[in-house]
């Protein structure tokens, strides 16, 4: 089967590359990892023209051909080695006109590797704001390769660059001459180390040389022979490194003379250095971040509340229509107290995550998400951290499995360690709906100050504890592991941007279908589970049940309503999921929790968010009426067996600080298990989040009764 054509856009981090996949793929983009690697592969597929479509992928932004992280490693590997899976027929490099020269480096490296090229310039507007007039054309014909101005963001150019790569798919051209010359091997070992090796340039081999130790595409032998090609040729890694690089700049130099002109000698002061004097500022810049997230949290409850009501309502009335049309069996019971009332617990929650991730895509696409890292160094820090480590712990609000893989961009082993097992601390989307519905039974909805949700506000409580703790325990390990290597955050700030609408949507929009699709299987799954479980037990303890409240019928036919209501609390104690609870109930006494919620607590390690589902089907299981009352109507209504409501301050805020700090996430742990390469530090993780979570919960419990 004839591969595809393919390809592959890189470049440096803000530059603009993933804003040009949008914008050649639209919604055609799926995510998976790279052969071998649990780096993030993006690919997407391009309509170019009437007669090519092509296979599009998002390598990870680098800012030379000289690895330092793993992601960098694969765009690496990708590009050297011709026998890869990956190994794109093009490649775009998109280069930040408002930061030329540094760009032009990686791009003619990318050009010497004899591929075919084509570049895309951005941030043409900010090169004009610092005075830079940029002859496009010129610069491609010093470049040696189509060179073309693009607005990815507007989609200005868009059609021009399709143009160029239909006619490179007819016609590709490797033929250019190297962009720096460099000899520190002779021919006749570089086309041994090329052959060795599936590179295709005699740059690629000179990399080959540099860096085969590292390379994962080569086997042992391979290895071997190039070792001794390397030394016995007297190839030294470093002058040949510096010779490159001193050789590279002295050409990019003429080429700027004479294809930039400069309207001012000292660049420009563009608008977003201008904000940042306030976003940056010690003082205004913390104001400003914590203002940001306090509207965040206000919005999940004020924005999300009247479709969440329709949501609820939608539902409710959906299981009452059920009830009302199908005669009372087994299977309506499973139709309406099984599976409607486990996936109404989560459904009325998709308006809330939407809100998170599309506040989120606001941040990222404004330029504001890299002012958070670079705000947050200090106190990073002081945790025994840095600012890199602050994009992995942000990204745990959303998730902590990919979270923990944007570790990788973390050089120093011991950081990246500290924040791969503090990372679960943060809140993650998935608590939102065990939160919103804790907040909603046990806080009172009234506003502070006139203006100032208070649920909101508790809410925003719960997100920084979890950063707090996170700091404190990065703090401890800090102290605990050992390293000598020092690093330095060094990072570039985007410019800002007016974020793109429409982006925005599409994001909240595939981020409410993933998190039905996907959490809604495993609700799914348990929800009809735990029917099954709450609605059949041990055949003698059932019919002791049913035998004794038939006479208390006989008994008393005036008293039917309390009788039904007793007798479907009895049989659920009984059945196997009542057994169950009533098994670990003991061990979570303590926190004041009863057997249901020591069941959803069991089944939420699935996922958090199944805490919802869990309880929708323990209170519905039994239920004459189903569908007639929501979730949180019955869990207000519950009463334990001496009449108290199962659900006080001290329950529910007990669980908050409970589902804060615990670790009840299996994915979590495989990920962290596939990053480590370990079961050790999985292990160590949920001990020490448990830990945490059961004592701060008996002392929150303890306090509030």
């Amino acid at each position: 089967m004839t591969k595809p054509f393919s390809i592959a856009l890189v470049g440096n981090p803000n530059s603009g590359k993933s804003s040009l996949f949008n914008s050649l793929t639209g919604l055609n983009q799926k995510v998976g990892n790279f052969a071998g690697v649990t780096v993030d592969k993006k690919t997407g597929i391009a309509k170019i023209s009437d007669s090519l479509t092509a296979h599009v992928i998002d390598l990870p932004g680098t800012y030379s051909l000289y690895p330092k992280s793993a992601d960098e490693q694969v765009t690496y590997e990708v590009l050297l080695n011709a026998a890869s899976e990956d190994r794109p027929n093009l490649i775009v490099v998109i280069a930040d006109a408002s930061n030329l020269k540094r760009n032009l480096l990686f791009c003619s490296q990318i050009i010497d590797l004899k591929m075919p090229v084509v570049i895309a310039l951005t941030m043409m507007d900010i090169a004009r704001e610092k005075g830079f007039d940029i002859d496009v054309e010129k610069l491609g014909r010093h470049m040696g390769v189509p060179t073309i101005a693009i607005n990815p963001r507007k989609n200005k150019g868009i059609s021009g660059l399709k143009r160029i790569i239909s006619e490179i798919a007819a016609d590709p051209h490797t033929d250019m001459e190297d962009f720096a010359t460099i000899t520190s091997i002779s021919q006749p070992d570089l086309d041994r180390i090329k052959e060795l090796s599936a590179t295709t340039s005699n740059y690629g081999a000179l990399h080959v040389a540099c860096n085969y130790q590292a390379l994962r595409y080569l086997s042992t032998e391979q290895r071997d022979e190039i070792d001794r090609i390397v030394t016995t040729s007297g190839f030294q890694k470093s002058k040949m490194q510096a010779n490159e690089i001193m050789e590279r700049y002295k050409h990019i130099e003429s080429i700027m003379k004479d294809c930039v002109k400069t309207e001012n000698p000292h660049q420009k002061m563009v608008v977003s250095d201008k904000i940042d004097k306030v976003l940056l500022h010690p003082l205004w810049g913390n104001l400003v971040l914590f203002a940001v997230l306090f509207l965040l949290f206000q919005s999940i409850f004020w924005l999300a509340k009247y479709p969440m009501d329709w949501v609820e309502q939608g539902f409710a009335l959906l299981g009452n229509q059920i009830s009302l049309i199908m005669p009372e069996s087994l299977f309506r019971d499973l139709l309406v107290n099984g599976l409607i009332a486990g996936m109404s617990g989560i459904a009325v929650f998709v308006p809330q995550i939407m809100i998170l991730f599309g506040f989120i895509t606001i941040l990222e696409d404004s330029g504001y998400m890299a002012r958070i890292s670079f705000l947050s160094d200090r106190v990073m820090r002081s945790a025994g951290l840095n600012g890199r480590s602050v994009m992995p712990l942000i990204s745990g609000i959303a998730c902590a499995v990919p979270a923990i893989m944007a570790t990788r961009t973390i050089q120093n082993w011991k950081e990246r360690l500290i924040t791969i097992m503090v990372t679960p601390l943060m809140s993650c989307s998935a608590r939102l709906p065990v939160y919103t519905m804790l907040i909603a039974l046990v806080i009172p909805s009234r506003t502070v100050l006139g203006i100032i949700n208070l649920q909101g506000l508790v809410l925003m409580g719960l997100y920084l504890l979890g950063l707090a703790m996170a700091l404190l325990v990065a703090w401890v390990m800090n102290f605990i592991i050992k390293a000598r290597d020092k690093t330095f955050f060094l990072m570039e700030l985007p410019v800002y941007r007016a974020p793109r609408w429409k982006n925005v949507g599409i994001t909240m929009i595939e981020k409410g279908k993933i998190f039905i699709r996907d959490v809604g299987k495993i609700i799914l799954i348990i929800s009809l589970v735990l029917w099954a479980l709450a609605s059949f037990g041990p055949p003698a303890a059932m019919k002791t049940v049913e035998e004794k409240y038939a006479i208390l019928r006989n008994r008393y036919p005036a008293n039917e309503v309390e009788l039904s209501h007793a007798y479907a609390t009895e049989k659920l104690q009984n059945s196997f999921a009542g057994l169950l609870g009533r098994g670990i109930e003991p061990v979570l006494k303590p926190l004041g929790y009863d057997w249901k919620i020591g069941i959803a607590l069991v089944t939420s390690f699935a996922a958090r968010e199944v805490f919802v589902g869990t309880m929708a089907t323990l209170y519905s299981v039994g239920d004459k009426e189903a569908g007639k009352e929501t979730l949180r109507v019955k869990m207000a209504e519950a009463r334990n067996p001496d009449g108290t409501p199962v659900y006080t301050l001290a329950v529910g805020l007990s669980l908050l600080i409970f589902y804060v700090f615990a670790m009840q996430c299996m994915s979590t742990l495989a990920i962290v298990k596939r990053e480590t390469r370990s079961w050790k530090y999985p292990i160590i993780q949920f001990v020490y989040m448990f830990a945490i979570a059961y004592g701060f919960a008996f002392i929150t419990f303890h306090v509030f009764r």
